[in-house]
């Protein structure tokens, strides 16, 4: 009898044997590139404070180096928070073009920053401001539209609201207005000037454009030390906080005739006069003196805390900002030798 088996007797032959087919291959997804953030974003900051000491008065004031940021202005600060903001949040598209209006430092901060993230930038600035600052402005890339104030920053304003209703690709960053101009500085400038400056601070200083560092720093001042004073220098010549008329002074950047939103919630114990003629002194001052080359604001910020360094020697140290760099100052008044003006004539800066 053979023992091989019939088919169907429950042996496979080789007919009966069916391959599976292999598993497709996985597919390898490319991971993302995570984004790195260009160079320049890491340099705005953490600038050093340092003590200056005034011989003749023999007084020290505590000045933050507002001008070592990557464009020369503590402007750098508030525009990288507010582009970086609108990307995390979705309102700058690809065709999105950031519009500002701007008496220089904003306008070139906010083109340092277009230039780095790739975004377009429009600056609307006074046909009075310094041709420095226009130089710069399109140095980085930036189109620059000049108009005529005729004593009022407000038309800037407006041309820049008007422009953003017809086109909508224009983003408004909003810096006289955008509560992210105060928080940035109350939680970082602020901030940084506590860990670096020995305390109890007595007084803190400074000159305001948008107010959102006078109120933002103040603020954090006093939540550390609140019986400290903080002070709002305005030109002698513009000192609307005083309930005086604007009028035409050489202090750029401050004091644009008008009182911004974002200061009526800054905490300030006062406000201190400074004539156009004693920032330009002091300015040349910190420059042959102390070898700083700083702009106009940062003289008359100067001149102001000296006067408080002067009366407040047992109340704690005397802080304020030394806001921007020389070099946008060339053409203008302060850079003419030996020349310090005695009153309010010829071009002013509004």
């Amino acid at each position: 009898m053979s023992s091989r088996r019939k088919p169907g007797s429950g042996a496979r032959t080789a007919l009966s044997v069916r391959r599976r087919p292999p598993p497709p291959a996985k597919q390898t997804v490319p991971a993302p590139i995570p984004r790195i953030d260009p160079a320049v974003l890491r340099l705005i900051g953490n600038t050093p404070a340092v003590p200056i000491h005034f011989q003749p008065e023999n007084v020290t004031v505590w000045a933050k180096c507002e001008f070592l940021n990557p464009s020369g202005s503590i402007k750098d600060r508030f525009a990288r928070e507010v582009v970086l903001d609108a990307e995390q949040h979705g309102l700058l598209k690809p065709d999105s073009i950031i519009l500002e209006c701007s008496s220089g430092n904003t306008g070139i901060a906010l083109s340092m920053i277009g230039a780095a993230l790739g975004r377009r930038v429009t600056i609307l600035m006074s046909e009075g401001a310094s041709q420095e600052r226009r130089q710069l402005i399109q140095q980085l890339g930036a189109e620059l539209i000049l108009f005529t104030s005729a004593g009022r920053y407000q038309t800037g304003i407006e041309m820049s609201r008007e422009m953003a209703a017809k086109d909508p690709r224009y983003f408004l960053p909003r810096q006289f207005e955008n509560p992210l101009n105060v928080a940035d500085h109350e939680h970082r400038t602020g901030e940084e000037i506590l860990r670096q400056v020995p305390g109890p601070i007595g007084c803190f200083v400074t000159g305001f454009g948008t107010g959102g560092t006078l109120a933002g720093v103040g603020k954090a001042i006093k939540a550390r030390y609140p019986k400290a004073q903080v002070y709002a220098m305005e030109p002698a010549e513009s000192a609307v906080l005083a309930g005086e008329c604007p009028c035409c002074h050489y202090i750029e950047g401050v004091a644009d005739g008008f009182i911004p939103p974002l200061l009526r919630d800054a905490p300030l114990d006062g406000e201190i006069k400074v004539p156009s003629a004693e920032a330009m002194a002091m300015t040349q001052r910190l420059h042959r003196e102390h070898g700083l080359l700083v702009g106009t604001s940062s003289g008359a910020n100067m001149a102001a805390a000296l006067r408080l360094a002067k009366r407040s020697r047992t109340r704690g140290t005397v802080v304020t900002l030394l806001c921007d760099r020389a070099e946008r100052y060339f053409s203008t008044r302060l850079f003419e030798v030996d020349s310090v003006p005695s009153s309010s004539s010829g071009k002013p800066t509004h």
